[in-house]
């Protein structure tokens, strides 16, 4: 009996987790694409970000750089919410109370300046010593986003200009 019971709670209590885990990257299936870049946002789950609007309409990005562009295409609308994957648990956060780093050594999603988001600020501190970088908060991350965004702009653009022109010498030797 005690073997059947202790059976039934292994299997509730991976059935409740496996539900959470669900939960937490709901976001993840219902929108699977950047919808400006068309990066994989479960690829870079850490970095995703959710605006909700009040309009009831809604973004699903992959960065910070991405979200910029969107609130800057609809300034007409009110976010209602705006969450980001944190760095480390990978799970949405409200982006407005994340403690945020700017900068340092590891290079951000869509951005050469990394801003990375953390739920906790003694996992962006521990971050801020091993790579470097500034703890900050939404509206300085933000701001950081609009500051890089013709150089972040520019350099997607010759990367992907770079890969173009790669695939197609690819192309012609075959």
């Amino acid at each position: 009996m005690k073997n059947y019971l202790l059976l039934v709670c292994i299997a509730v209590s991976l059935c409740f987790g496996s539900m959470a885990y669900a939960q937490t990257k709901e976001d993840i299936h219902q929108n699977k694409s950047c919808r400006y870049c068309g990066m994989d946002r479960e690829k870079f789950d850490f970095s995703r970000m959710l605006i909700e609007y009040d309009d009831n309409t809604s973004a699903a990005v992959c960065s910070i750089h991405c979200a910029a562009v969107d609130l800057a295409n609809n300034i007409d609308k009110s976010p209602r919410s705006i969450k980001v994957g944190d760095l480390n648990t990978k799970d949405l956060i409200d982006a407005e109370k994340a403690i945020w780093v700017i900068g340092g050594s590891r290079p951000g999603v869509m951005s050469k300046r990394g801003k990375w988001a953390f739920s906790k600020k003694e996992d962006a501190e521990a971050f801020v010593k091993t790579n470097g970088g500034a703890v900050a908060d939404f509206e300085a991350a933000m701001k950081a986003a609009y500051e890089d965004m013709y150089s972040d702009t520019k350099m997607i653009r010759d990367k992907r200009k770079a890969k173009r022109s790669q695939n197609s010498m690819h192309e012609h030797k075959h």
